[in-house]
């Protein structure tokens, strides 16, 4: 190899040790923690939800299921440790949602956690020491991640974005305000497609015709993936998985998604 062509080889290993250009940025990965779906059977299940998302510039977990027992024994058969948590986020104020939030501040409590509007205010002040925010307006809580709500009417709910190279990938809790209203929402509000949609639907005893015009009103949105789970029900599921075929993401508790960049 000349003297020259050695150069140019030392200086382009450098520039790819060092320029963020050369630099791949981490896959975003969600690990489901706590659902009433089963896919690793090594987690314990029950009825409600949560997740971690990581891969982001924080760490964050997205509700917290109903016990904090069973949230924190998933915590470890996962191999995840709640001290590497630094953001939580609340959907809503249910109880198969909010159950484990306290029990995982005992662990954890150097975390700033966002609240849903019409939180009740004694629920709020158990949080306070932690750090809390009470979402009114859409907010972007890192790099990338956005909570966008409060959405609904009766029961006000929120859901968690993070911005991809791929598109957005929404994560709902029930979507009580409508899945699609969500959806469109979170796309209006950042203006950018939608990659995936994760969560709970909350189509439960939905009639079929209901259930094609979510469908139809999603994919009209442009979303490519979906993972419907928890409230959504086994015939909204079913529909889903024929609708969206290969781009259908089986969802339950243990299970892990990389959105890669």
């Amino acid at each position: 190899m000349s003297k020259r062509i050695s150069v140019v080889f030392g200086w382009a290993v450098i520039l790819a040790a060092w320029s963020p250009s050369f630099a791949a940025e981490p896959s975003k990965t969600i690990k489901v923690l706590y659902d009433n779906y089963v896919f690793d059977q090594a987690c314990g299940s029950d009825w409600g939800f949560a997740c971690l998302i990581s891969g982001t510039e924080k760490t964050i977990l997205f509700d917290t299921g109903a016990k904090g027992d069973l949230l924190l024994a998933n915590f470890e058969k996962m191999k995840l440790r709640p001290a590497d948590v630094e953001l939580v986020v609340i959907s809503h104020n249910h109880g198969d949602h909010t159950g484990g939030l306290l029990p995982f501040l005992a662990k954890n409590s150097q975390v700033d956690v966002y609240l849903p509007a019409a939180t009740p205010e004694a629920f709020v002040k158990k949080v306070k020491a932690h750090g809390v925010s009470v979402v009114t307006k859409p907010v972007e809580i890192c790099k990338g991640v956005s909570v966008i709500g409060p959405l609904g009417d009766k029961i006000i709910e929120q859901a968690l974005v993070v911005d991809t190279k791929k598109g957005l990938v929404i994560i709902t809790g029930c979507s009580h305000p409508g899945v699609v209203a969500i959806a469109k929402k979170a796309k209006e509000h950042l203006g950018r497609d939608i990659f995936m949609v994760l969560g709970g639907t909350h189509l439960l005893n939905h009639s079929n015709e209901d259930l094609q015009r979510v469908v139809d009103d999603l994919k009209g949105l442009g979303v490519q993936k979906m993972g419907a789970t928890h409230c959504s029900g086994d015939k909204a599921i079913a529909k889903m998985k024929e609708a969206f075929g290969d781009g259908f993401v089986t969802m339950g508790v243990g299970r892990v998604i990389e959105v890669g960049e």
